[in-house]
């Protein structure tokens, strides 16, 4: 039994008198079921699983903190087992969290993350269905994709921690119960889960650990608890500070911490704060954002006072000094990679603190951003310091979607349709330009072609603010956030050098003042655009778009990143005039429906129709056209459209979409099977010829699930190019 009738929701007072009248089968003869505790007064729930249900309600009676809440719901199935209510349990926790309407009595997630039978293909569509009904009961209001693309679902500590994090959690854990130690450093690039590690950290460290649900550590179970209960009788209520230098972050994760049980907005600071209160423990998030006493603006009168209150030398003191003067253990978070102006402190004075003998580090390597994983971070290093193969080492990534762009009409467009699809999918630039609409609401910032766009309208907040798809954003309102895909403008402050074979700045065109002034070595402006840009570029879940100003800059990246390929789609057929007989300036149309996909079904190609040439195309007696059917193409060719193909006569097909034709099952009566694919393959020489080693067609889909097609060597034998892609007619 699977879909809307697969279980069953019943709600019942909580009270002692409900529970001993409840008529459940499941309930009362020990069968898994799933439990929402809730109040829509206080708006305060808890979520949990388990085979004795009456025993385990009658337990929640019993606790001061659940006794009051005055409703409870019973989720029961023939269908469940032991796996599907935890699972179920635990995705009730993280959307209930991220749907933000209740406070969750949960210490954390419970057990997740793990596989059963039928778990996709069962228990996840029912899932679906009880958030649905939820919603109709008024308990959830948010659909899950909407909930996906929040910032409470994606800074949640209700998330279940990778095997690396848990490390990286019992080296801190160790650091803190070690009077030796007196800071932990968490390293990682972007993208590998610092933040989250750093919000379930002060998630577990005020939380009661009888609350606190263990299971899901696995094997450290054991070892992770007895290290918690250590720690909190050696620290009875400490008073913790989590310090996030950036403004823009810092008031998104106090919205957070606000909906966590336990936590409260003010427990997340700004440096400046540090002036203060003296704390146990300061855990700081991006911690190579830390400033020192350069190009602070405004910022100045406060920093000093700061530092005269704590005893700092004016000129020597920073924000660093603040955190180990101010905590008797601190723990950081720190990509120095992500440093990205001459504000931010540098590199050497966390490297002489890092080699102290004081000093515990953790690395985190693994990334689970970016789909394209460890494999594109490396890329994207190699990239923007050209250590790439000078052979065209084109990237690709069927789990990625990794593109370049020499239009910024098919650019801001295509941003705008995957933000149409999925959300969260923003442009953001090099400070390229002046910021000169925030003066002046009438003027436009950004200039490229004919293309007119405006800066950020808000420093707070801007990736969720009402009108930021069509807005730039820069640096400073998109490092720590997390979009779905990231639209990247090079600006004319980089280019590229063919004599030299490098990427190179042009300082006058880069106008972020702060970020430049006081830099009398160049080679120190280059690190700090390439870390923005490559900081830029670890932004995008489910893809990155990338357009450059320069021209020398985008035929370097042309050379080793995907092109998006421009065709003009004409909409109105009645712009190209068809008929059933031959006409001046006609094409030959195939009543083909070729598929974008596998080879279709087996047809003959019969000239049904001729159809009109636009005017400013040559005309060629090779040129035919057909339709061309299915979504396996849909980056370039959307589903039913009419093409233009040009007959091949041979040529390098390498890299090209073709029409294709297979005769592999073909006789005189049936005709062949087509499809349309972008062409890749591999020859190897023979004595004096050569042949086929392999054949790839390759799909361009927005949908990942299509794969490649790869031609076995039988049938390459009955395997034939008919024509190569021109363009869209209709």
């Amino acid at each position: 039994m699977i879909g809307k009738e697969a279980f069953k929701i019943e709600i019942h007072d909580f009270n002692i008198s409900s529970i001993d009248a409840l008529d459940n089968f499941y309930a009362n003869n020990l069968w898994p079921v799933v439990y929402l505790l809730h109040d829509e007064i206080v708006k305060e729930a808890y979520v949990g699983e388990t085979t004795d249900t009456i025993i385990r309600l009658k337990t929640h009676l019993k606790n001061s903190r659940k006794n009051s809440l005055k409703t409870f719901r019973l989720i029961s199935s023939p269908s469940f087992n032991k796996s599907a209510t935890l699972d179920i349990e635990s995705l009730l926790i993280k959307y209930l969290f991220g749907d933000g309407q209740y406070k969750l009595l949960n210490a954390n997630l419970g057990i997740a993350n793990h596989n059963y039978y039928q778990k996709k293909e069962v228990y996840l569509s029912i899932f679906k269905n009880i958030w649905n009904r939820l919603r109709g009961e008024g308990v959830a209001k948010h659909s899950l994709s909407h909930i996906d693309n929040s910032d409470l679902f994606k800074y949640s500590p209700y998330k279940s921690l990778t095997n690396e994090q848990i490390e990286g959690l019992q080296v801190i854990l160790d650091s803190l119960l070690n009077d030796t130690v007196r800071r932990t450093f968490i390293e990682g690039a972007a993208g590998t889960g610092k933040t989250i590690l750093a919000i379930f950290l002060f998630k577990l460290l005020n939380s009661d650990s009888a609350e606190f649900n263990y299971r899901d550590f696995g094997n450290d179970e054991i070892i992770i608890r007895h290290k918690v209960e250590k720690l909190k009788d050696k620290l009875v209520l400490p008073k913790i500070a989590l310090v996030v230098p950036m403004s823009s972050l810092r008031n998104t994760l106090k919205k957070v911490f606000k909906n966590i049980q336990g936590l409260k907005a003010n427990m997340v600071i700004g440096p400046a704060e540090l002036g203060k209160n003296k704390y146990d423990i300061i855990i700081v998030d991006e911690s190579h954002r830390l400033r020192r006493r350069v190009n602070l603006g405004a910022y100045f009168g406060a920093f000093d006072k700061i530092n005269a209150k704590l005893n700092l030398e004016k000129l020597k003191g920073n924000e660093l000094d603040w955190v180990l003067l101010q905590s008797s253990k601190s723990i950081l978070f720190y990509d120095d990679a992500q440093s990205i102006k001459p504000s931010d402190i540098p590199k050497d004075d966390f490297d002489a603190l890092k080699s102290q003998k004081n000093t515990q580090i953790k690395y985190l390597r693994s990334q689970f951003r970016v789909k394209g994983g460890n494999s594109y971070v490396t890329f994207i290093d190699n990239l923007l310091n050209c250590k790439l193969k000078e052979t065209n080492e084109i990237y690709t990534d069927k789990n990625y979607d990794f593109l370049l762009f020499d239009n910024i009409h098919s650019f801001v467009k295509e941003i705008k349709k995957r933000d149409k699809e999925v959300g969260l999918s923003r442009m953001i630039a090099g400070y390229s330009w002046k910021w000169i609409s925030n003066k002046n609401g009438n003027l436009w910032d950004i200039i490229i072609e004919d293309v007119k766009l405006k800066w950020n309208s808000t420093n707070i907040d801007w990736i969720n603010s009402p009108n930021a798809i069509n807005e730039v954003g820069c640096i400073h309102t998109t490092q720590g956030y997390d979009l779905n895909y990231a639209g990247i403008i090079f600006g004319n402050e980089i280019s590229y050098s063919k004599e030299k074979k490098e990427i190179f700045i042009k300082e006058k065109n880069y106008f972020d003042i702060n970020g430049k002034q006081s830099i009398s070595d160049p080679k120190i402006l280059h690190a700090y655009i390439l870390n923005i840009y490559k900081t830029l570029m670890l932004r995008g879940i489910k893809g990155t778009y990338l357009y450059a100003c320069d021209e020398n800059l985008r035929e370097y990246l042309s050379s080793h990143v995907e092109q998006y390929e421009l065709t003009e789609t004409i909409i109105e057929s009645s712009r190209l005039k068809m008929s059933g007989d031959h006409f001046e300036n006609s094409i030959p149309y195939f009543d083909l429906q070729v598929a974008a996909g596998s080879f279709s079904e087996l047809q003959k190609a019969n000239l049904t129709r001729w159809i009109e040439l636009p005017k400013y195309m040559r005309f060629s007696e090779d040129y035919f056209s057909c339709t061309v059917i299915g979504e396996s193409m849909n980056k370039i060719i959307p589903n039913g459209s009419i093409c233009l193909f040009k007959r091949y006569r041979g040529g390098s097909r390498n890299g090209k979409i073709v029409l294709a034709q297979s005769y592999e099952i073909q006789n005189d009566c049936f005709g062949a099977g087509y499809t349309v694919k972008e062409y890749s393959s591999i020859k190897k020489n023979n004595e004096q010829t050569w042949e086929h080693e392999s054949i790839t067609l390759r799909p361009r889909s927005f949908n990942n699930s299509f794969i490649p097609l790869q031609l076995a060597q039988h049938e390459m034998e009955s395997f034939k190019i008919i024509g190569i892609f021109e363009r869209i007619l209709i």
